[in-house]
């Protein structure tokens, strides 16, 4: 018994050596994870990577697992307690039927002792795929704790550096009018921009790193709207915002009627536009939020 415990170990030490995230099929799944003994945790993603199957989420996804997996790889605490591995449907089918499921990607914990328990099923709906909370998720079930180093990412101090050059350059070509920086109006938009950013949920993306949209992978239906008010998709919030944005430009509109000094042939249609946009996505945002929060008696329009 003892020998082969040695001989597992040594051979999944042996791949990991080479590559991060162990490849697993039927056979290896088999005699390396489910078979004892064994002494090691396995954490699996399970996926669908290749290009027929057209899954966006999964290969997100896998992105953010290697880099978990590469964090621990190249840790100087890393040792034979824990080990990355996925499972891709191509190339292990039967292991998907074998535990009965239908949705990718998944992320399964498999304890080194006693049987899997329901946390051991990574909630991937609720707290997103990013690295840092794969980690969190593997500390609290092997206890060990895995600080998460990502490759650098010059894109944003690119973008940075490039918009201010560019407000930079504005500036320096209008230095002898300098008027725009006291306008009220860029002020106020750029800060009505920035409330309907924040109220849409970008923050939370960034913080959960959600997948895009669920795409269910027997009925090929893509979700853009989570059906939990404990999660959202990224699409989720593109949709939240547009629909705010348009709620707000049918106040401005509305404003712009009873202020403005144009005929009262403009200021009807103004009038008419603006009710029509706040009552038309006023209604879809309140069916969003019925989507979400099942149960609440209100609806406007439509239901």
């Amino acid at each position: 018994m003892k020998t082969l415990l040695s001989e597992k170990v040594g051979q999944m030490m042996e791949w990991a050596s080479k590559r991060s995230i162990i490849k697993l099929n039927g056979d290896k799944f088999r005699r390396f994870v489910k078979a004892p003994p064994r002494n090691y945790s396995v954490v699996i993603m399970f996926t669908a990577l290749q290009p027929q199957r057209q899954c966006g989420v999964c290969r997100q996804a896998d992105e953010e697992f290697h880099i978990l997996a590469n964090s621990w790889r190249y840790s100087s605490a890393f040792t034979n307690k824990v080990f990355f591995a996925s499972v891709d449907f191509d190339e292990g089918s039967d292991v998907f039927q074998m535990l009965s499921m239908n949705s990718a990607p998944t992320f399964l914990h498999f304890p080194a002792k006693g049987k899997q328990r329901k946390t051991d099923n990574y909630e991937l709906q609720v707290r997103g795929f990013a690295a840092e909370q794969l980690a969190r998720w593997v500390a609290d079930r092997t206890d060990v704790h895995i600080r998460v180093i990502r490759p650098p990412n010059y894109a944003g101090p690119l973008l940075l550096g490039f918009l201010l050059a560019v407000i930079g350059g504005l500036a320096y070509l209008r230095r002898h009018n300098l008027e725009f920086l006291f306008n009220k109006n860029v002020w106020a938009f750029s800060a009505l921009c920035f409330v309907l950013i924040m109220t849409s949920g970008q923050m939370w993306n960034h913080i959960r790193g959600p997948p895009y949209a669920h795409k269910n992978p027997n009925t090929g239906q893509v979700s853009y709207i989570h059906g939990s008010s404990q999660a959202q998709f990224v699409a989720e919030t593109h949709i939240v915002l547009l629909f705010n944005g348009a709620v707000t430009m049918g106040m401005v509109l509305l404003c712009e009627a009873a202020t403005s000094d144009m005929d009262i042939g403009k200021r009807k249609i103004l009038c008419v536009a603006g009710i029509g946009l706040v009552m038309l996505f006023f209604s879809w945002l309140l069916s969003i939020f019925r989507a979400k929060y099942h149960g609440y008696p209100y609806s406007f329009l439509m239901s």
